[in-house]
């Protein structure tokens, strides 16, 4: 007997265009992260993209599987897939360019950016799985909600981690008070609330002028 799952008229149109986005972003993901890796020159920030490297190769396998029971062509390339494909090769190539200027400093910040980049579109797109796996019924919904839950917090790491390295390199090069490595980090920050507090218990001045 064929499950419905096997059937992709059984699938939403726009999930469909979700999880193959998604596939297509995680897949640029390794991509960006094998780059940023070439561009990181603080070890622990180094250390760090190493391990998001293997999570978000990981991730392509997961979505992958998700693809395939839902009856679904994992790579399948529709025409906004290819736009996620080519948005994540002008992250790469962003990277490569600063690396090709000398200025390891300079290298370090753009892939701190391009990453934060990458990882903003991810965690938007496993928010949306999320709440899909949340609002359908079913075996549909039991296959996104697997997935989700394997994923969504090594996400949240990955965002709000390297938006701490990003700010954090920032102020070093710009000669300003610097925590190394982010408070993010430091207070294992998993949202977007506990990120805010991380950093304003580091830089508690911050846009307070004085008078």
């Amino acid at each position: 007997m064929t499950s419905a799952l096997e059937s992709e008229a059984m699938i939403p149109a726009q999930l469909k265009e979700l999880l193959l986005q998604s596939l297509v972003h995680e897949k640029g993901g390794v991509l960006v992260y094998s780059t940023a890796l070439e561009c990181a020159a603080n070890m622990e920030l180094h250390a760090e993209w190493s391990q998001y490297l293997e999570q978000t190769t990981n991730h392509v396998e997961v979505l992958t599987r998700v693809c395939e029971r839902l009856g679904l062509d994992p790579g399948e390339m529709t025409p906004a897939c290819q736009i996620v494909q080519d948005n994540g090769k002008r992250l790469v190539i962003a990277m490569k360019t600063a690396l090709a200027a000398g200025d390891a400093v300079g290298a370090e910040l753009v892939a701190c950016e391009c990453v934060v980049l990458a990882e903003t579109k991810d965690h938007s797109n496993w928010e949306l799985i999320g709440a899909c796996a949340t609002e359908m019924e079913g075996e549909l919904a039991e296959v996104l909600q697997q997935a989700y839950d394997e994923v969504e917090d090594q996400e949240d790491e990955h965002l709000y981690h390297t938006k701490g390295w990003c700010r954090e390199l920032w102020r070093q090069s710009l000669g300003l008070t610097a925590v190394i490595p982010p408070p993010e980090e430091t207070e294992h920050a998993s949202n977007a609330i506990e990120a805010a507090k991380a950093k304003q218990k580091a830089h508690p001045k911050d846009g307070k002028h004085a008078r």
